[in-house]
C-alpha cells in the first residue's frame, strides 16, 4: 500500500510558540491559514491609504459602540489566525487583552485587496464564512468595487452584493452608519 505524505498543519498554539521563541517577530508578515504559515503580501501605498480611510470612517461612525481593530489577528479556529486589514469588534472593557477575538466578536471584517483580491476571495472568504463571521467586505482596489458578504453558510456567503464607487455601504451591525464606497476607493 502506497503512503501519501501530507503536510504538517500547525495549530494556533504552535504558531504562537514559534513567535515566542523568535522564529517570527512582531514585524514578520505572516498569518496562519488552515494550519499553514503564509507570507502576507507587502502593503502598497494604495492599500495602506484605503485602510487609513476605513479606520478614519469607522472611528467617526462607531466610536463608543465598537472597537476598531487595524491589521490585528482574529482566531477563527485551532488552525487559522489571519490578520484582516480592519475589523469592528464588540466592545469589551479589556480590549481583548486576554486573547485575540474570535468570529463571534467580529461585527465587520474588511480585507483590502490591491494585488491580493483574488487570493482573499478564493482563500480567505471561505474561511471567514466557515467560521461564521457575519459580515465581510472585500475592497477590490483595481476593480473599484467593494464586495459585501453576509449570511455565512458552510464555506460561502449566501448574500454577496457588489458595491460600486457611487454606492453607499451600510454596516449590518450599525444600519444608521453608512459611507460612500468612493470615499474608500479614492
Amino acid at each position: 500500500m502506497a503512503v501519501r505524505p501530507a503536510p504538517y498543519r500547525f495549530t494556533v498554539g504552535e504558531y504562537h510558540q514559534m513567535a515566542e521563541v523568535g522564529i517570527f517577530n512582531e514585524d514578520s508578515r505572516v498569518e496562519l491559514l488552515e494550519g499553514q504559515i503564509v507570507d502576507m503580501a507587502a502593503i502598497g501605498s494604495r492599500h495602506a491609504a484605503c485602510a487609513r480611510r476605513l479606520s478614519r470612517s469607522f472611528f467617526e461612525k462607531v466610536t463608543g459602540k465598537a472597537i476598531v481593530s487595524i491589521q490585528n489577528p482574529v482566531r477563527l479556529n485551532e488552525q487559522s489566525e489571519p490578520q484582516p486589514d480592519v475589523m469592528l469588534l464588540r466592545s469589551r472593557p479589556d480590549y481583548y487583552a486576554d486573547g485575540h477575538p474570535g468570529p463571534e466578536d467580529v461585527l465587520l471584517l474588511v480585507e483590502v485587496g490591491d494585488t491580493t483580491a483574488a487570493w482573499d476571495r478564493e482563500r480567505k472568504l471561505p474561511l471567514y464564512a466557515a467560521a461564521r463571521v457575519r459580515e465581510v467586505w472585500l475592497v477590490d482596489l483595481p476593480a473599484g468595487t467593494v464586495e459585501v458578504c453576509r449570511r455565512p453558510e458552510r464555506a460561502a456567503y449566501k448574500d454577496v452584493r457588489l458595491v460600486w464607487r457611487d454606492d453607499s455601504l451600510t454596516l449590518a451591525a450599525f444600519p444608521d452608519a453608512s459611507l460612500l464606497a468612493g470615499d474608500l476607493l479614492a
